[in-house]
């Protein structure tokens, strides 16, 4: 008999085998319903063997689900992604279903006229209807609301025969790009660039480049001009622009639009999920031929993948930490070797990793070194908050004060950014000391005062600010310490009262619309004063702006994340990269009170050479990445007795390994989510380690409980 092995969408951690039908006819990557336990479920064939018995009885397939297969190529991704971060592959298996969860969109009734009929008697009404069906159907709704008139005019011209109703199946196919319809023009580094991006995709075969740029050196245009010859080149051909972040994707979507003339698809949790189905089902038909989306877009099931570009490679946002947990970046980079397709990693601040990989040949290295047009770089100066400290309760300093005064008397614009969402990120009890966290969270509660609450960023747990404090019952004695966003425009609004102000952060602009709305009005000059978290530190470009004011440089260099610097670095560099975008030159003040950092003072020089160098020899020095590899376990669970007692059976199931270390197990620095408990541990090993290896021996050795969750996380970003 035949027996086909199948991927169920569940945290489970191998395929299930089916008895396969005579009468049906599968292949690996067939979409087949199966029954588990009392009811069916969809599931991916992987595999179709022939078998002369078993020692069980199999149940058989039930189904054949009528929905596009997925390429040999996408589940060939999803099995390598399942081993490589040792996550259960029907959870990979359900992130590339994850588009098919909406129902397909019924098909739409819509009114259309029958030929050049004429009704027996016209009247202003029916004139109306007609007039509006001139070249067009639509449905009854939107005809009564064009034409003016009520449904029963509509079904008397039906019923005369004047007029039918129809049904429109919802079309996957997305608009054909135009590769030559408004080419930019490239400077030569710009255009070597992108010959050698098109020239890999004419090739064929997996061909990594890292596009590294300084910020406002036309990477977008580009990588933009790669895509358009490689459709030109091949018109089926399909492209994956990856960013870490929604609000980057409407500015991009709308140069992509410009280019090509034609919009591309997105993917996102922004997107309904009837529309994700049309974006699967197009993808897999191969009639969407360029996709923008976040670091998920990576499991659609492409046929005919030529070209991946992660832009804002450096970016955090692509690691995902909750669920399954993955580094987006680093799958896309394997994603691009099983398609035998190009990948490109664009950046201003590339990771460690990246410029590691580049600097020893692995990846090909090209660069933009200067900005696009007539565009310089910004100066960048450190204000000693030792010799020039703010005033007592604020938080910009005399010398920023009046650089953002001197800027709003020319009629430019001042961004002040700092990397701290809410008004205030701790409130506490003057009387006793008390700090206010979260219910059965270590998380501290920030304060909001646009909305009245506290909040915690990592449960999403709000609560109106009492009156009293909960611990020693003190009226009055809450207060607000340190600054947010909030609370620096508060500042700001009394400093310059003429100036329009407004805050950027993913409270002020929740959702992808409104993020397009203030960029919008931030290009169109609407505003002088823009204070701001990261979500407008990268991507975005306001030709009117000409001063970044980083109002806490410090902030990132605080506590033992091994990627502390390269962070803040990175960030700044962002940031500061928004001034002198256009005509006019920029500058940037960054307030600190350790000048003398390693960090600040290779930002203030322009040196990042000089910063990734030193970096680099300190990481190589320690075996840490990229010259190491790490792995966390984090063992988490609302019996705090279990999860010590797992902890240190798996302590003390450490297979014997060489170049190799494991660190803990520890209490996690947020020791309690969510009411339950937390441990981690740690391990570094040799880049030569067979790491995956190691962890599946040492994880078959212990139990873990049912009341026990035990994620593990390879190459961490995140160690709280």
């Amino acid at each position: 008999m035949k027996v086909a092995s199948v991927l169920i969408p569940l945290p489970v951690a191998e395929a299930f085998d089916y008895e396969v039908p005579a009468d049906l006819a599968l292949e690996r990557g067939d979409q087949v319903s199966v029954p588990l336990g009392p009811r069916l479920i969809r599931g991916i064939v992987v595999e179709v063997r022939e078998t002369t018995g078993s020692n069980r009885r199999l149940k058989p397939v039930a189904a054949l689900v009528d929905d596009p297969r997925l390429p040999p190529r996408t589940v060939d991704f999803v099995e390598w992604a399942a081993r490589w971060t040792l996550s259960p592959p029907g959870e990979m298996a359900a992130a590339a279903l994850k588009g098919l969860r909406a129902p397909r969109p019924r098909p739409e009734r819509r009114v259309r006229r029958i030929g050049e009929r004429e009704p027996g008697r016209a009247t202003p009404a029916r004139t109306a209807v007609l007039a509006a069906l001139a070249e067009t159907s639509m449905t009854a709704a939107d005809l009564t609301r064009v034409a003016g008139v009520s449904a029963g005019v509509i079904k008397g011209l039906v019923d005369e025969g004047v007029l039918e109703t129809v049904e429109i199946t919802a079309e996957t196919a997305f608009a054909a790009p135009d590769p030559d319809h408004a080419p930019a023009t490239l400077n030569p580094d710009q255009a070597a660039a992108a010959d050698a991006i098109a020239a890999a995709t004419a090739r064929g075969g997996f061909e990594p480049f890292l596009l590294d740029g300084v910020t406002g050196s036309g990477k977008t245009e580009a990588y933009l001009e790669a895509v358009a010859r490689t459709l030109r080149r091949d018109p089926a051909a399909q492209v994956l622009i990856l960013l870490p972040e929604i609000a980057l994707t409407q500015d991009l979507i709308a140069r992509i639009t410009a280019r090509f003339g034609a919009a591309p698809a997105e993917w996102h949790s922004g997107v309904t999920p009837p529309r994700r189905r049309r974006v699967w089902e197009a993808v897999a038909a191969g009639t969407c031929p360029i996709v923008v989306g976040a670091r998920s877009a990576l499991f659609l099931p492409f046929p005919n993948l030529k070209l991946i570009i992660i832009d804002e490679e450096h970016d955090g946002s692509f690691k995902q930490e909750d669920g399954l947990v993955y580094h987006g970046r680093d799958l896309a980079v394997a994603r691009a070797r099983i398609e035998g397709a190009t990948v490109v990693l664009a950046s201003a601040t590339p990771s460690l990793e990246t410029l590691w990989n580049a600097h020893g040949g692995r990846y090909g290295w090209l660069k933009l070194a200067a900005r696009h047009g007539a565009a310089v770089l910004p100066d960048i100066a450190l204000l000693d908050l030792r010799q020039t400290p703010p005033d007592p309760q604020t938080w910009l300093s005399q010398p920023l004060r009046e650089a953002i005064g001197e800027t709003f008397a020319r009629g430019e614009q001042t961004l002040l950014f700092l990397n701290r969402r809410g008004y205030a990120p701790v409130v506490l009890c003057r009387a006793c000391g008390h700090r206010l966290t979260a219910p059965d969270t270590d998380s501290w509660l920030v304060e909001h005062r646009y909305t009245g609450r506290l909040v915690c960023h990592l449960t999403g747990f709000t609560m109106a600010r009492p009156k009293a404090c909960p611990s020693c019952g003190a009226v009055d004695s809450l207060v607000a310490v340190g600054p947010g966003v909030e609370r620096v425009e508060e500042e700001v609004r009394a400093l310059f009262p003429e100036a329009r102000t407004a805050v950027f952060s993913s409270d002020t602009v929740p959702d992808a619309k409104s993020a397009r709305a203030l960029i919008q009005s931030m290009v169109a000059g609407e505003i002088d004063i823009l204070v701001a978290t990261q979500a407008a530190a990268k991507g975005h470009n306001f030709p009117n702006l000409t001063l970044v004011g980083v109002v806490d440089a410090d902030l990132g260099l605080r506590g033992g994340d091994l990627r502390a610097a390269e962070r803040t670095f990175q960030l700044l560099t962002q940031a500061t990269g928004r001034a002198g975008r256009a005509d006019r030159p920029g500058r940037a003040l960054l307030q600190t009170w350790t000048p003398d950092h390693p960090v600040l003072q290779a930002l203030a020089a322009g040196d990042r050479d000089g910063f990734v160098a030193a970096e680099l020899a300190e990481r190589e020095a320690a075996s840490l990445p990229p010259y190491g590899r790490l792995a966390a376990l984090i063992l988490s669970g609302e019996n705090a007795v279990a999860v010590e007692t797992t902890a240190q059976a798996l302590a003390q199931a450490i297979p014997n390994a060489e170049r190799l270390e494991v660190y803990g197990p520890a209490d996690a620095p947020l020791g309690l989510i969510r009411g339950r408990r937390r441990k981690r541990l740690l391990v570094r090993a040799d880049r030569d380690v067979d790491l995956q290896g190691f962890l599946r021996a040492w994880l078959a050795r212990v139990k873990v409980p049912g009341s026990v969750r035990l994620t593990v996380d390879v190459d961490p970003y995140s160690f709280l």
